[in-house]
């Protein structure tokens, strides 16, 4: 099975909204690590499972949503917990949705919310 990822970094705020979030439930912001992990078993013509610049492009639009804003007031958001694996299925989807994606069979999400805790998301294509 080959794989691509792809990461990039923004800066974004949310506050959760579950009972008792201790801090959490104060406006705050994460720099967020997302890794966007493509697998599959065939290449292109051109040897490749997805052009990483096509993943980059499709890529761009959906941090720039994110970047400096806050989850919370985001439609996406307005009725779930605006948590990190919310975050990551959110991503995979847009993502999904903007991409060319031919080869691979599957996609994983990653959102790292710092250093010590992330959240996935995975799904078939």
């Amino acid at each position: 099975m080959y794989s691509v990822t792809v990461r990039r970094s923004f800066i974004a705020q949310h506050f959760l909204t579950v009972p008792d979030p201790g801090p959490e439930g104060e406006l705050h912001s994460h720099r967020f690590d997302v890794e966007l992990r493509f697998e599959g078993p065939t290449l292109s013509e051109y040897g490749y499972l997805v052009d990483i610049d096509d993943v980059k492009a499709a890529l761009s639009p959906v941090v720039e949503r994110y970047r400096d804003a806050t989850l919370n007031d985001l439609p996406e958001f307005e009725e779930e917990n605006p948590s990190v694996e919310r975050l990551a299925r959110v991503l995979c989807e847009a993502v999904v949705d903007e991409a060319t994606l031919d080869g691979p069979e599957r996609v994983r999400v990653t959102a790292w919310e710092d250093e010590e805790a992330a959240a996935a998301y995975e799904t078939a294509l």
